[in-house]
């Protein structure tokens, strides 16, 4: 379907963006796209596996690494269908209904992912600054508390939002940026009333990914604090060590949303290439990244693996 008869028609089917002008090359450029996702899904259930199986990690640093991996590992899913389906050529258009779902999907467990992150923060604030309390505090009940506010947080909050693009009106070309739905992508063609959208949208990412964002530096602020005050200086990279993998996995989720927030703010001249190499950075690069993140610098974690490897091997 053409852009033109996409205009003039208020139809429920939106075109998927995938790599413009490299069309011809899409077969080559799947092979990347494919293996980031293999390594997203085998990344993240070898983490959860490892998790599971050692009972020397059924504590609450590693409880909170398996909800991020969890996260990440739904985010994948979420995206999966339409990125590959594009390269692959079994899809070029997707229903309304589908992108309000999948766009749905998407935001929630970003703002999972954050929630996450920042329950992270909060373990290693307590593992530093107060360690004689440590599994007084962070008990298993706790642990379960913080998962379910994070869930209910993530989930309850957007759904306003999200039915709303329902009952809006589009009447501009049926046109996504991203080879997935955003709900910032799905207002831009809206002709209807968006401030309802626009303000409770900003509120949301306020609450969550900048709240978020400034709970976690100042517990890193806190953590800094309590290390500086430490008389050995072995003892105090000790301590700073325990945060590296946290700070790394703050860096990688964190840096591809300011990057998009840019692109889409300031970069209305570049190439639309740019647009969507940058929404799937945002999306993929997190949940590649963290296993191999934690396998390398998390000791634990990486002698399981190393094990587990061993005894496939052997």
């Amino acid at each position: 379907m053409s852009a033109i008869s996409i205009s003039n028609s208020n139809n429920s089917r939106f075109v998927l963006t995938g790599f413009p002008g490299l069309e011809v090359h899409y077969l080559w450029i799947s092979i990347p796209f494919s293996t980031i996702y293999a390594m997203v899904f085998l990344g993240n259930c070898m983490v959860l596996h490892v998790i599971r199986t050692e009972v020397s990690l059924h504590q609450p640093m590693f409880y909170f690494l398996a909800m991020l991996a969890l996260t990440d590992l739904c985010m994948g899913l979420s995206t999966v269908h339409t990125v590959l389906g594009i390269l692959w050529g079994f899809i070029r258009e997707i229903s309304l209904d589908s992108c309000i779902a999948q766009s749905y999907f998407i935001h929630s467990l970003s703002f999972m992912e954050s929630s996450v992150l920042l329950a992270m923060a909060f373990d290693r604030y307590i593992a530093i600054c107060n360690p004689l309390r440590y599994s007084s505090i962070l008990t298993n009940d706790k642990i379960m508390k913080i998962g379910m506010t994070i869930l209910c947080r993530s989930s309850l909050l957007i759904p306003p939002v999200i039915i709303r693009l329902k009952f809006l009106n589009y009447c501009r070309p049926h046109i996504l940026s991203h080879s997935f739905c955003l709900h910032q992508d799905l207002i831009r063609m809206a002709c209807s009333d968006i401030r309802f959208n626009s303000i409770y949208g900003l509120a949301l990412v306020i609450s969550n990914l900048l709240l978020d964002a400034v709970l976690i530096l100042i517990s890193y602020i806190l953590i800094l604090h309590t290390v500086l005050a430490i008389a050995s200086q072995e003892e105090r990279i000790k301590s700073l060590q325990t945060c590296v993998s946290h700070i790394c996995a703050v860096l990688v989720f964190y840096i591809p949303i300011i990057g998009l927030t840019m692109v889409h703010r300031f970069g209305k001249h570049l190439s639309p290439l740019v647009h969507v190499l940058m929404g799937n950075i945002y999306i993929l690069f997190p949940p590649m990244m963290n296993p191999i993140i934690y396998s390398i610098k998390t000791q634990q974690i990486r002698r399981r693996v190393q094990r587990l490897f061993s005894l496939k091997a052997s």
